[in-house]
């Protein structure tokens, strides 16, 4: 008789318990960290035991990013808040980059708005395929020139499209020197609400 056919026994037949429960408070087996032997019964106790730990764990690990994301939120809302406080094409781009820079600790941001520097059809191509900001590993088409003497030491960057409705307004490029800064899987919400509010703060004088 196989394991299998033991496990799938007592699945089927859980009276089995009931009729031998003298028998089961007599077995022994191997303690799982240490060399000596326990009762059945401590070694459910261990397993409820670890599962607990794990249960815990994942329980902080939540409270973690619950509280990660409630300060990014407030991060995200702070910069909006300084984005309208700033008058004028020029104060808008300068205001955004300094912003996020210092509140989201990006090292390295470009911005480009086409009203001061129409893009290259590639470029322009590439912005108007995006439906919501994109990180990746990889720097699309002439934009890692963008970052000046920075360019050959970035591993990650985080484009975001700005817009008014379905008319493309500019780029916004985060760069980083960590690959881990920006990959392929990462969320996009924030990034997308700064891209709005970018997008929105540029609008009055477009």
């Amino acid at each position: 008789m196989k394991d299998e056919d033991v496990s799938q026994y007592l699945q089927s037949n859980p009276q089995f318990f009931d009729a031998y429960a003298a028998m089961l408070a007599e077995i022994a087996i191997p303690h799982p960290y240490g060399g000596r032997t326990i009762s059945l019964s401590e070694r459910q106790l261990l397993a409820l035991r670890e599962k607990n730990r794990e249960l815990e764990k994942k329980l902080l690990d939540m409270v973690q990013f619950t509280q990660d994301n409630a300060a990014l939120q407030n991060r995200v809302h702070a910069f909006t808040l300084t984005l309208f406080g700033a008058s004028g094409f020029l104060d808008v781009q300068e205001t955004a980059a300094r912003s996020l820079r210092e509140m989201f600790a990006v090292p390295h941001v470009a911005l480009h708005v086409w009203k001061g520097l129409p893009p290259s059809a590639e470029v322009l191509t590439y912005t108007n395929g995006l439906a919501k900001p994109v990180c990746t590993h990889h720097p699309a088409p002439e934009t890692l020139g963008w970052f000046g003497e920075a360019a050959p030491l970035l591993r990650s960057f985080a484009y975001l499209p700005l817009r008014d409705g379905d008319t493309s307004l500019g780029l916004l490029v985060l760069g980083s020197e960590d690959p881990e800064r920006f990959y392929p899987d990462m969320g996009t919400v924030f990034l997308h609400r700064i891209a709005e509010a970018v997008s929105s703060a540029l609008r009055p004088s477009l």
